[in-house]
Protein backbone atom coordinates (compact mmCIF):
# COMPACT_ATOMS: atom_id res chain seq x y z
CA UNK A 1 0.00 0.00 0.00
CA UNK A 2 1.06 3.64 -0.24
CA UNK A 3 4.50 2.74 -2.86
CA UNK A 4 4.97 6.52 -3.38
CA UNK A 5 3.64 7.90 0.20
CA UNK A 6 5.90 5.42 1.97
CA UNK A 7 9.04 6.95 0.37
CA UNK A 8 8.16 10.49 1.68
CA UNK A 9 9.32 11.78 4.54
CA UNK A 10 9.48 15.33 4.00
CA UNK A 11 9.02 17.70 1.20
CA UNK A 12 12.79 17.25 -0.11
CA UNK A 13 11.69 13.65 -0.74
CA UNK A 14 9.21 14.92 -3.30
CA UNK A 15 11.49 17.12 -5.31
CA UNK A 16 13.13 13.87 -6.15
CA UNK A 17 9.96 12.42 -7.75
CA UNK A 18 9.42 12.57 -11.63
CA UNK A 19 5.83 13.93 -12.62
CA UNK A 20 4.65 10.36 -13.17
CA UNK A 21 5.65 9.69 -9.74
CA UNK A 22 4.32 12.73 -8.34
CA UNK A 23 0.72 11.61 -10.30
CA UNK A 24 1.17 8.09 -8.14
CA UNK A 25 1.62 10.50 -4.89
CA UNK A 26 -1.38 12.35 -5.40
CA UNK A 27 -3.21 8.45 -6.05
CA UNK A 28 -1.46 7.49 -2.82
CA UNK A 29 -2.65 10.46 -0.69
CA UNK A 30 -6.32 10.09 -1.96
CA UNK A 31 -5.84 6.47 -0.37
CA UNK A 32 -4.45 7.74 2.21
CA UNK A 33 -7.19 10.04 2.92
CA UNK A 34 -10.12 7.57 2.50
CA UNK A 35 -8.35 5.09 4.73
CA UNK A 36 -8.27 8.03 7.63
CA UNK A 37 -11.64 9.68 6.79
CA UNK A 38 -13.59 6.01 6.13
CA UNK A 39 -12.73 5.19 9.74
CA UNK A 40 -12.89 8.61 11.90
CA UNK A 41 -14.35 11.21 9.69
CA UNK A 42 -12.90 14.77 9.19
CA UNK A 43 -13.07 16.96 6.00
CA UNK A 44 -13.35 15.07 2.86
CA UNK A 45 -14.21 17.98 -0.20
CA UNK A 46 -11.48 20.04 0.76
CA UNK A 47 -8.89 17.75 0.97
CA UNK A 48 -9.62 15.71 -2.18
CA UNK A 49 -10.15 18.63 -3.81
CA UNK A 50 -6.27 20.21 -3.42
CA UNK A 51 -4.15 17.64 -3.61
CA UNK A 52 -2.41 18.31 -6.48
CA UNK A 53 -1.44 21.78 -5.28
CA UNK A 54 -0.13 20.68 -2.53
CA UNK A 55 2.16 18.43 -4.18
CA UNK A 56 2.87 21.37 -6.42
CA UNK A 57 3.93 24.05 -3.61
CA UNK A 58 5.91 21.74 -2.04
CA UNK A 59 7.90 20.38 -5.39
CA UNK A 60 8.14 23.98 -5.65
CA UNK A 61 8.62 26.05 -3.10
CA UNK A 62 11.13 24.90 0.03
CA UNK A 63 9.28 24.66 3.44
CA UNK A 64 9.75 25.45 6.22
CA UNK A 65 12.13 28.31 5.10
CA UNK A 66 9.00 29.31 2.83
CA UNK A 67 6.21 29.60 4.84
CA UNK A 68 2.84 28.04 4.04
CA UNK A 69 -0.06 29.45 5.94
CA UNK A 70 -3.97 27.21 5.45
CA UNK A 71 -7.21 28.96 5.84
CA UNK A 72 -9.48 27.09 8.26
CA UNK A 73 -6.89 24.19 7.86
CA UNK A 74 -9.75 22.16 6.36
CA UNK A 75 -7.56 21.69 3.36
CA UNK A 76 -3.84 21.28 4.86
CA UNK A 77 -4.24 17.14 5.01
CA UNK A 78 -2.28 16.20 1.78
CA UNK A 79 0.45 18.64 3.23
CA UNK A 80 0.70 17.23 6.98
CA UNK A 81 1.49 14.30 5.10
CA UNK A 82 4.06 15.30 2.96
CA UNK A 83 5.32 16.88 5.98
CA UNK A 84 6.29 13.56 8.32
CA UNK A 85 2.56 12.92 9.48
CA UNK A 86 2.07 10.15 6.85
CA UNK A 87 1.37 7.70 9.49
CA UNK A 88 -1.66 9.98 11.01
CA UNK A 89 -3.39 8.67 8.22
CA UNK A 90 -2.02 5.47 7.16
CA UNK A 91 -1.92 3.91 10.05
CA UNK A 92 -4.97 3.49 12.35
CA UNK A 93 -2.99 3.30 15.19
CA UNK A 94 -1.83 7.07 15.12
CA UNK A 95 -4.55 8.67 14.17
CA UNK A 96 -5.15 10.65 17.19
CA UNK A 97 -1.30 11.79 17.10
CA UNK A 98 -2.88 14.31 14.14
CA UNK A 99 -4.84 17.02 15.06
CA UNK A 100 -6.62 17.91 11.58
CA UNK A 101 -5.73 20.96 11.83
CA UNK A 102 -2.30 22.80 10.85
CA UNK A 103 -0.62 22.91 14.46
CA UNK A 104 2.94 24.32 15.41
CA UNK A 105 3.52 21.39 17.69
CA UNK A 106 3.01 18.94 15.56
CA UNK A 107 5.99 20.30 12.63
CA UNK A 108 7.81 23.36 11.85
CA UNK A 109 6.20 23.51 8.79
CA UNK A 110 2.96 24.50 10.25
CA UNK A 111 2.94 28.02 11.30
CA UNK A 112 -0.23 29.09 13.06
CA UNK A 113 -3.24 26.24 14.76
CA UNK A 114 -5.82 27.61 12.42
CA UNK A 115 -9.64 26.66 12.79
CA UNK A 116 -11.05 29.88 12.04
CA UNK A 117 -11.88 30.96 8.33
CA UNK A 118 -10.62 33.99 6.79
CA UNK A 119 -7.53 34.24 8.82
CA UNK A 120 -4.62 32.78 6.30
CA UNK A 121 -4.01 36.24 4.44
CA UNK A 122 -4.11 38.36 7.30
CA UNK A 123 -1.42 35.66 8.99
CA UNK A 124 0.82 35.58 6.48
CA UNK A 125 0.89 39.37 5.81
CA UNK A 126 1.77 39.68 8.88
CA UNK A 127 4.88 36.89 8.62
CA UNK A 128 5.64 38.91 5.17
CA UNK A 129 5.99 42.02 7.36
CA UNK A 130 8.43 40.28 10.00
CA UNK A 131 10.94 38.94 6.78
CA UNK A 132 11.02 42.14 5.51
CA UNK A 133 11.76 44.02 8.88
CA UNK A 134 14.62 41.26 9.43
CA UNK A 135 15.86 41.94 5.62
CA UNK A 136 15.63 38.26 4.81
CA UNK A 137 14.01 36.84 1.11
CA UNK A 138 12.36 33.42 1.88
CA UNK A 139 8.76 33.20 -0.12
CA UNK A 140 5.52 33.60 1.89
CA UNK A 141 2.14 31.85 0.42
CA UNK A 142 -1.16 32.50 1.71
CA UNK A 143 -3.75 29.23 0.96
CA UNK A 144 -6.86 30.24 1.27
CA UNK A 145 -10.38 28.70 -0.23
CA UNK A 146 -13.11 31.05 -2.21
CA UNK A 147 -15.36 29.97 0.38
CA UNK A 148 -13.41 31.89 3.05
CA UNK A 149 -12.35 34.70 0.40
CA UNK A 150 -15.06 36.89 1.16
CA UNK A 151 -14.49 36.86 4.98
CA UNK A 152 -13.86 40.31 6.41
CA UNK A 153 -10.35 39.40 7.79
CA UNK A 154 -9.61 38.14 4.43
CA UNK A 155 -10.82 41.81 3.00
CA UNK A 156 -8.92 43.72 5.68
CA UNK A 157 -5.47 41.98 4.51
CA UNK A 158 -5.92 41.88 0.62
CA UNK A 159 -6.99 45.79 1.54
CA UNK A 160 -3.33 46.25 2.89
CA UNK A 161 -1.17 43.71 1.19
CA UNK A 162 -1.77 44.78 -2.63
CA UNK A 163 -1.52 48.45 -1.84
CA UNK A 164 1.49 48.41 0.98
CA UNK A 165 3.58 45.33 0.66
CA UNK A 166 6.51 45.77 -1.99
CA UNK A 167 8.06 42.24 -1.56
CA UNK A 168 7.60 38.83 -2.39
CA UNK A 169 3.80 37.88 -1.58
CA UNK A 170 1.66 34.77 -2.72
CA UNK A 171 -1.33 34.32 -2.71
CA UNK A 172 -3.07 31.12 -3.77
CA UNK A 173 -7.06 31.27 -4.57
CA UNK A 174 -8.07 27.79 -4.12
CA UNK A 175 -11.50 28.32 -6.53
CA UNK A 176 -13.69 25.51 -6.48
CA UNK A 177 -16.77 27.13 -6.69
CA UNK A 178 -18.55 26.40 -3.39
CA UNK A 179 -17.71 27.85 0.00
CA UNK A 180 -19.51 25.02 2.35
CA UNK A 181 -22.90 25.79 0.88
CA UNK A 182 -23.43 27.44 -2.12
CA UNK A 183 -21.73 31.08 -2.78
CA UNK A 184 -22.90 34.08 -3.04
CA UNK A 185 -21.94 38.02 -3.41
CA UNK A 186 -19.56 40.19 -5.70
CA UNK A 187 -16.51 38.07 -5.54
CA UNK A 188 -17.85 35.10 -6.65
CA UNK A 189 -19.32 36.82 -9.24
CA UNK A 190 -15.83 38.25 -10.43
CA UNK A 191 -14.44 34.13 -9.65
CA UNK A 192 -16.98 33.61 -12.57
CA UNK A 193 -16.11 36.00 -14.74
CA UNK A 194 -12.52 35.36 -14.83
CA UNK A 195 -12.83 31.92 -15.21
CA UNK A 196 -14.92 32.39 -17.83
CA UNK A 197 -12.08 34.50 -19.72
CA UNK A 198 -9.09 32.24 -18.41
CA UNK A 199 -8.11 34.91 -16.38
CA UNK A 200 -8.15 37.93 -19.05
CA UNK A 201 -11.35 40.06 -17.89
CA UNK A 202 -10.58 43.36 -17.65
CA UNK A 203 -13.14 43.58 -14.29
CA UNK A 204 -10.60 42.11 -12.02
CA UNK A 205 -10.99 42.40 -8.27
CA UNK A 206 -6.92 41.61 -7.49
CA UNK A 207 -5.78 43.53 -9.84
CA UNK A 208 -7.79 46.48 -8.50
CA UNK A 209 -6.24 45.96 -5.01
CA UNK A 210 -3.05 46.50 -6.70
CA UNK A 211 -1.72 42.51 -6.63
CA UNK A 212 -0.26 41.24 -9.92
CA UNK A 213 -2.66 38.13 -10.95
CA UNK A 214 -2.22 34.52 -12.67
CA UNK A 215 -4.92 32.10 -13.58
CA UNK A 216 -4.44 28.56 -14.01
CA UNK A 217 -7.50 26.73 -15.28
CA UNK A 218 -6.12 22.64 -14.22
CA UNK A 219 -6.46 23.46 -10.82
CA UNK A 220 -6.04 19.61 -10.23
CA UNK A 221 -3.06 18.60 -12.60
CA UNK A 222 0.30 18.76 -11.30
CA UNK A 223 2.45 20.01 -14.11
CA UNK A 224 0.52 22.68 -14.84
CA UNK A 225 0.76 24.06 -11.20
CA UNK A 226 4.13 23.43 -10.94
CA UNK A 227 4.69 25.46 -13.89
CA UNK A 228 2.62 28.23 -12.45
CA UNK A 229 3.98 27.92 -9.10
CA UNK A 230 7.36 27.89 -10.56
CA UNK A 231 6.75 31.88 -12.47
CA UNK A 232 5.73 33.06 -8.92
CA UNK A 233 8.55 31.94 -6.89
CA UNK A 234 10.42 34.54 -5.65
CA UNK A 235 8.45 37.03 -7.09
CA UNK A 236 9.40 40.82 -5.41
CA UNK A 237 5.76 42.18 -4.90
CA UNK A 238 2.66 40.83 -4.48
CA UNK A 239 0.56 38.42 -6.39
CA UNK A 240 -2.41 36.29 -6.40
CA UNK A 241 -2.56 33.04 -8.26
CA UNK A 242 -6.05 31.97 -8.93
CA UNK A 243 -6.44 28.09 -9.35
CA UNK A 244 -9.47 26.25 -10.56
CA UNK A 245 -10.08 22.87 -8.50
CA UNK A 246 -12.93 20.66 -7.87
CA UNK A 247 -13.81 19.94 -4.51
CA UNK A 248 -14.44 16.36 -3.43
CA UNK A 249 -11.90 15.19 -6.70
CA UNK A 250 -11.36 11.44 -6.68
CA UNK A 251 -14.62 10.29 -4.97
CA UNK A 252 -17.51 11.00 -6.97
CA UNK A 253 -20.02 11.03 -3.89
CA UNK A 254 -18.48 13.98 -3.09
CA UNK A 255 -17.90 15.52 -6.68
CA UNK A 256 -21.62 15.62 -6.83
CA UNK A 257 -22.63 16.59 -3.59
CA UNK A 258 -20.50 18.69 -2.84
CA UNK A 259 -21.90 20.42 0.33
CA UNK A 260 -23.19 17.26 2.05
CA UNK A 261 -19.70 16.12 1.90
CA UNK A 262 -17.44 19.23 2.99
CA UNK A 263 -16.67 16.93 6.11
CA UNK A 264 -18.40 14.15 6.81
CA UNK A 265 -18.66 11.08 9.85
CA UNK A 266 -17.36 7.66 8.72
CA UNK A 267 -18.63 6.00 6.08
CA UNK A 268 -18.28 3.05 3.54
CA UNK A 269 -16.75 4.28 0.57
CA UNK A 270 -18.74 1.79 -1.57
CA UNK A 271 -22.28 3.38 -1.02
CA UNK A 272 -21.06 6.49 0.36
CA UNK A 273 -23.32 5.42 3.39
CA UNK A 274 -22.54 6.36 7.17
CA UNK A 275 -21.24 3.62 9.20
CA UNK A 276 -22.19 5.42 12.16
CA UNK A 277 -25.52 4.74 13.69
CA UNK A 278 -26.91 7.77 14.63
CA UNK A 279 -30.01 5.78 16.00
CA UNK A 280 -33.50 6.79 15.08
CA UNK A 281 -34.30 9.73 17.13
CA UNK A 282 -34.55 13.45 16.47
CA UNK A 283 -31.42 15.21 16.12
CA UNK A 284 -30.95 19.31 17.16
CA UNK A 285 -31.08 19.59 13.42
CA UNK A 286 -34.28 18.04 12.25
CA UNK A 287 -35.84 20.08 15.44
CA UNK A 288 -34.77 22.70 14.25
CA UNK A 289 -34.82 22.84 10.49
CA UNK A 290 -39.03 21.10 11.47
CA UNK A 291 -39.60 23.89 13.80
CA UNK A 292 -38.49 27.34 11.84
CA UNK A 293 -40.80 25.42 8.78
CA UNK A 294 -43.39 25.26 10.96
CA UNK A 295 -43.29 28.91 12.08
CA UNK A 296 -42.25 30.13 8.24
CA UNK A 297 -45.66 28.16 6.92
CA UNK A 298 -47.91 29.70 9.89
CA UNK A 299 -46.05 33.53 9.27
CA UNK A 300 -45.03 34.91 5.75
CA UNK A 301 -43.22 37.48 7.54
CA UNK A 302 -40.62 35.20 8.91
CA UNK A 303 -37.47 35.45 7.65
CA UNK A 304 -34.74 33.04 7.98
CA UNK A 305 -30.92 34.16 8.13
CA UNK A 306 -28.15 31.81 9.13
CA UNK A 307 -24.00 31.81 8.04
CA UNK A 308 -22.35 30.65 4.97
CA UNK A 309 -23.04 26.47 6.69
CA UNK A 310 -27.18 26.49 6.93
CA UNK A 311 -26.60 22.47 7.34
CA UNK A 312 -25.38 23.07 10.53
CA UNK A 313 -28.61 24.06 11.76
CA UNK A 314 -30.53 21.86 9.43
CA UNK A 315 -31.12 23.57 6.31
CA UNK A 316 -30.37 21.43 3.66
CA UNK A 317 -30.62 22.56 0.43
CA UNK A 318 -34.17 20.43 0.20
CA UNK A 319 -35.12 22.27 3.08
CA UNK A 320 -33.66 25.94 2.22
CA UNK A 321 -35.89 25.75 -1.51
CA UNK A 322 -38.98 25.11 0.99
CA UNK A 323 -38.45 28.16 2.46
CA UNK A 324 -38.17 29.92 -0.77
CA UNK A 325 -38.21 33.89 -0.40
CA UNK A 326 -38.27 33.08 3.90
Amino acid sequence: MYPILQKVDSPADIKKLAIDELNLLAVDIREALFNRLTKIGGHCGPNFGSVEAEIALHFVFNSPQDKFVFDVSHQSYAHKMITGRKLGYIDDSKFQEDSGYTNPEESEHDLFNVGHTSTSISLATGLAKARDLAHKKENVIAFIGDGSLSGGEALEALNYAGSELRSNFIVIVNDNEMSIAENHGAIYKNLEILRESNGNAGLNFFKALGFDYLYEPNGNDIQSLIQTFQKVKDIDHPVVVHIHTLKGKGYPFAEKNKEAWHWCAPFDRASGKPTVDWGDGESYESITANYLLEKAQKDPKLLVITPAMPASVGLSPAIRQALGSQ
